[in-house]
């Protein structure tokens, strides 16, 4: 199946032209929510804990929302098959505004949950729409630059949401942080009804759903989801295990159907989609790190919450500056392949020099810290577009070009999900090793170092995303995928 060839990117300032300007806001715009609700809701929800009580369900807060959201996140091109893009974000943004004014009008942290979940289910397909729409709405010498920018949003929420949601838990309103989110979400819609094209997507996938393939991804997302939230190592790594099969399992089961949850192409030897998909995910990967730098930062060097945070922040000011910069000076083909390889090595170097310069929490070590997340996060930012861009023309076969580009966004939240589990393990390994010795120390090395080694796959998987398809014909050359007779064309 042949690879379709990428035009040269557009500017900034195509992208932002008054014919793209409303379309991109609202790609742009579905992510900032969704990021901004995940790190404001985690700000505020001790403020909410102590009003409306539910201290047993406070992990189940994201563990609801992540899971429904990965769910969403597989039925993206059906609703655009059903429903058009304007009717996909319409849905999207509908879910998403409902699950927010339920959460700001919850006397109960168990309908706060049911919240939750109607929301995740709304963020789900927003994140997703917004690397499957940009095919439809906007010039394909446009995509890697739309890419960085909705890419970029994850960092800016990680930015504004704790800030957002500490305001509003400092004055007594954490109420207020939901309905903001509601407040947003009806001033998006606006320009999704009037940017979007109404019509349903010739190419979208409205084949049936398969359901087996989507119970077994479901599933491997409720261990690991578990298995971040629970205590004991031992039960831990049980569930990551359980995961870990549940995954093989699904591979197993998809890779024979012929409409599955991941274009065809993913379990076709001669096709590098599988090795694309597995590059981003180990950036995805790389990312859940942050999630526990302010814990180190506290615990280790005495910082302060506000200074702490931004230690954590680090890694997205890094990605997302680089996010925009690397669509701008890596814009031809040769320097953006070199991209795709260079960020896992900068992640690798990142977060190995972290991990080294544990030995000091000394002011001169302390500012090592903060370059060496940065330098990790723009290893993400630099490579995160250029991979997904290159998934979303893998195939001149416009159909599964639709799926492969919806696949970015499964896969990122799959990965995200498993990441926050074998962060959650590392620390608790790293906890009991250095227990006679230095707890915080030990874990915060065994984190950053267990996380670079991972990121240092991600390069070799970059390396054999590169490689062209051995047969770059026309869909209708190559025999069929799915048949006894050639199964031994699937990795």
């Amino acid at each position: 199946m042949a690879e379709r060839a990428t035009p040269t990117p557009g500017t900034w300032g195509d992208l932002f032209a008054r014919d793209h300007r409303a379309a991109v806001s609202v790609f742009a715009g579905g992510i900032a929510v969704y990021a901004v609700s995940t790190y404001l809701t985690a700000a505020s929800l001790p403020s909410a804990v102590a009003d409306i009580g539910g201290q047993r369900l406070y992990a189940w807060v994201m563990t609801v929302f992540l899971i429904t959201s990965v769910f969403a996140s597989m039925l993206v091109t059906r609703s655009l098959g059903r429903f058009g893009a304007r009717g996909a974000y319409l849905i999207a943004f509908g879910l998403f505004g409902v699950g927010s004014l339920v959460c700001a009008l919850t006397p109960t942290m168990s309908i706060m949950l049911a919240g939750r979940a109607v929301q995740g289910l709304g963020g789900g397909l927003l994140t997703g729409l917004a690397f499957a729409v940009i095919r439809v709405a906007l010039p394909e010498r446009l995509w890697v630059r739309a890419v960085g920018l909705t890419s970029a949003m994850w960092g800016i929420g990680n930015l504004i949401g704790p800030i957002l949601g500490g305001l509003f838990a400092q004055i007594g309103l954490w109420r207020g942080a939901f309905w903001l989110l509601v407040v947003v979400t009806a001033i998006i819609v606006i320009p999704a009804t009037r940017a979007l094209p109404s019509r349903r997507s010739a190419t979208a996938d409205v084949s049936p759903l398969p359901v087996l393939s989507l119970l077994l991804v479901a599933a491997a997302t409720v261990a690991v989801s578990v298995a971040a939230v629970l205590a004991g190592t031992g039960t831990v790594v049980v569930l990551v295990c359980v995961a870990a099969l549940t995954m093989v399992g699904f591979v197993l089961v998809d890779r024979r159907r012929e409409a599955g949850l991941l274009p065809r192409l993913a379990y076709t030897r001669s096709n590098p989609l599988k090795w694309l998909y597995a590059s981003l995910a180990l950036l995805a990967l790389g990312s859940t790190t942050e999630a526990f730098v302010p814990l180190f930062g506290q615990e280790i060097a005495g910082m302060g919450p506000l200074v702490a945070g931004m230690l954590g922040a680090a890694l997205s000011w890094g990605w997302s500056s680089a996010q925009i910069a690397s669509t701008t000076w890596a814009d031809g083909p040769t320097t953006s392949r070199r991209v795709r390889i260079l960020g896992p090595g900068l992640l690798t170097g990142g977060l190995a020099v972290y991990g080294i310069l544990q030995i000091s929490s000394g002011p001169i070590a302390v500012a090592g810290w903060f370059v060496a997340l940065f330098v990790a996060g723009t290893g993400i930012g630099m490579a995160f577009p250029h991979i997904a861009t290159a998934a979303m023309t893998i195939t001149t076969d416009d159909a599964e070009a639709a799926r492969a580009s919806a696949g970015v966004n499964t896969v990122q939240m799959v990965a995200n999900t498993f990441g926050s589990a074998i962060a959650g393990l590392l620390v608790s390994v790293g906890a009991i090793v250095g227990a006679d010795d230095d707890p915080e120390v030990v874990s915060a090395r065994f984190l950053a170092f267990g996380f670079a080694a991972l990121a240092a796959v991600g390069m070799a998987t970059a390396l054999a995303s590169l490689r062209r398809p051995n047969r770059p014909t026309a869909p209708a050359d190559d025999p069929p995928l799915f048949t006894t007779s050639t199964r031994g064309r699937h990795v």
